[in-house]
């Protein structure tokens, strides 16, 4: 009798079969696919035989174009044209129209959360334009794969927030991708230079791509990638090095200085070709021929770094942040990784080395370590390699919490707190008889809720009515591996829940982000003085509350003297509240306190004495023997 193989439950039929995924890079500029083949990561390329993908797509009335071709047609028509799409990944109608006018784009007029651009192939979203660029790098992976894709492994920034991941992974969804993981970009780079097998320590990965910055500190410990901490800028990269070279060749020959679009693209690409020519030369030629201006001139090396130093300066203050949260010095990096192609710049490689006192990691192409990186990682999750070989531990950018009573923040995860990550903790009711909550989710490091980010709202209803302070409100944080939150709530002696997948309203930007961290460094006393101040405004509520409560309970109770005289320290509180000394209504709610000491002490009384009517002491003697 022949013998039948069965395989293990979710394994493939022909068990030794190699399974296809694959990882991509989305890039402002460029876009790589890679996948894992004989145990080695590499790009895949186009019908050309070309790797790098350019991340532009134009739109036109008989259909779309990706990469080479529609940078091409970016001269022509630039309104089609759209570019660096990763900058508007996550951002709201009012970021964007904020941009507007530094981009050659019409945004259409509109009131939906996500933003439309307006092309002669309809209007698109953003998240619609990624779309484009995942179908093209998936097409190209399926072609010379000869096979369908399991997933995707999709590398984003690592100070991406939730909307931006979250717009990452509609875009692959639209493009018929199935999401692995969302990897961070420094991450994914460390795991290409295999220091995920290496000797224990702390890498740094210094990431200056087309169109954002990361650093990112990581520590390898027995055998867990973990990100100690991470910072960045989402508005620098090569493309301001661009901008900077663009301008001083404006000035030079004598240009306006807000040009048409096309001269605009026309100088872009005289900047970034003349940065390019310099990586290998000490000077460049640079000939400009638009309309009635005619200029050329001799550019050198010199001159862009004098250009372009304030802007590696702002990435070297990142990276001093980013250590100093890990609380880590310069001397225990044992190595310095660097990720994207404007590291390939002479200026800013020494600059680096300069700043961690250590020659950076340059063996592997800066354009294509994401992509591998990613690969690796996606041959992992596909089951290719045993799970535990890798283990990466990403963290949150920004502390999430809810608001409590009087606008303050409380913090449930910390910011660069390892994900995946669960987290709860304990709330209770404000009023008495109160059978509903409203929870709102924040993201922000600062103490008053006005000061950070609304996430969520939703209502925790249908629990019992109690006396305030009674109920037992479990408020849990959620965060995947994907950084995206759920948040839920219980009242836990009644088991009534509610529940919440926060989808972001895409709008915070990852330059907010780092103003949102910066905020918090420079308002850390004045926080805490306005924190300490709510509190003691809502303990006056709640104790002017209470009063109130009690005197038209037993207000009866009150001779002439004590009602005059607790009305007169009621109002001095009420008055004293409303201003901004904490110590002063703190010494207000004493002293009201003090004048409802005999008043206090003749309710208990009362409340005694009606419970025990019609009952002796020794029936509770009795009844405790």
């Amino acid at each position: 009798m022949a013998l039948l193989q069965i395989s293990e439950p979710g394994q493939s039929t022909t068990p030794h079969q190699h399974r296809l995924a694959v990882g991509i890079d989305l890039g402002t500029t460029n876009s790589l696919v890679a996948t894992v083949r004989s145990g080695q990561a590499d790009t895949l390329p186009d019908q050309n035989g070309e790797h790098i993908l350019p991340s532009v797509v134009h739109y036109s009335a008989d259909g779309v174009s990706v990469g080479a071709k529609a940078l091409a047609d970016a001269m022509t028509d630039p309104m089609n044209t759209i570019f660096s799409v990763k900058r508007l990944m996550g951002r709201g109608v009012e970021d964007l129209r904020l941009l507007g006018n530094s981009l050659p784009y019409t945004f259409v007029d509109q009131e939906q959360a996500v933003p439309r651009i307006r092309t002669n192939g309809g209007d698109v979203s953003a998240t619609e334009v990624s779309a484009e660029i995942l179908k093209t790098l998936q097409a190209r992976a399926v072609t010379t794969l000869g096979d369908q894709l399991l997933g995707a492994v999709i590398t984003v920034p690592a100070y991406f927030d939730d909307a931006q991941r979250q717009a990452t992974k509609d875009a692959a969804s639209i493009a018929g991708i199935n999401v692995l993981r969302l990897l961070n970009e420094p991450t994914a780079a460390a795991v290409a230079y295999g220091l995920d097998t290496g000797n224990e320590g702390v890498i740094a990965v210094y990431d200056l791509g087309g169109g954002t910055f990361d650093i990112s500190i990581l520590r390898l410990n027995k055998g867990v990638f973990e990100v100690l901490a991470t910072g960045g800028d989402s508005a620098l990269g090569g493309d301001d090095f661009d901008h900077a070279i663009a301008e001083w060749v404006m000035q030079q020959a004598g240009m306006a200085s807000n040009p048409e679009p096309s001269v605009v693209r026309l100088l872009m690409q005289s900047a970034r070709q003349a940065k390019e020519a310099l990586t290998d030369a000490e000077t460049a030629n640079i000939d400009i021929r638009v309309g009635d201006v005619q200029w050329q001139g001799e550019f050198s090396r010199e001159k862009m770094n004098a250009l372009i130093e304030p802007l590696i300066r702002k990435t070297l203050m990142s990276c001093r942040r980013a250590l100093r949260d890990a609380g880590i010095d310069k001397q225990e990096i044992r190595e310095v990784v660097m990720v994207g192609g404007s590291t390939r710049v002479p200026y800013v490689r020494e600059q680096v080395g300069e700043f961690f006192e250590c020659d950076p990691l340059v063996s592997i192409d800066p354009d294509k370590v994401v992509a591998l990186g990613a690969a690796l990682q996606a041959d992992v999750l596909v089951g290719n390699k045993a799970d535990d070989e890798m283990l990466l531990l990403d963290v949150i950018p920004l502390s999430l919490g809810i608001e409590t009573m009087g606008g303050l923040s409380e913090k449930i995860i910390q910011r660069n707190t390892p994900i995946p990550v669960t987290r709860a903790q304990d709330f209770t009711t404000y009023k008495d008889g109160q059978t509903a909550m409203a929870i709102h989710v924040v993201q922000g490091e600062r103490e008053l809720v006005a000061d950070c980010r609304s996430l969520a709202h939703f209502e925790l209803r249908g629990f019992p009515p109690q006396v305030a302070g009674a109920p037992r409100i479990r408020v849990t944080f959620q965060v995947d591996a994907d950084g995206l939150l759920s948040v839920s709530a219980r009242e836990e002696t009644s088991g009534t829940e509610a529940h919440v997948d926060v989808k972001p309203s895409y709008g915070l930007t990852d330059d907010e982000v780092e103003s949102m961290l910066r905020a918090s460094m420079d308002h850390a006393e004045e926080d805490m003085k306005a924190r300490s101040l709510r509190e003691e405004q809502v303990e006056a509520d709640r104790v002017i509350e209470a009063l109130d409560a009690a005197i038209k309970a037993d207000g009866d109770l009150l001779t002439e003297d004590e009602k005059v005289q607790i009305t007169e320290t009621r109002s001095q509180l009420e008055e004293i509240r409303s201003g901004e000394d904490p110590e002063a209504i703190k010494q207000a709610i004493r002293n009201l306190e003090s004048a409802c000491e005999n008043f206090v002490a003749r309710r208990m009384n009362t409340s005694i004495k009606k419970a025990m009517k019609g009952h002796t002491i020794d029936e509770y003697a009795s009844d405790k023997s």
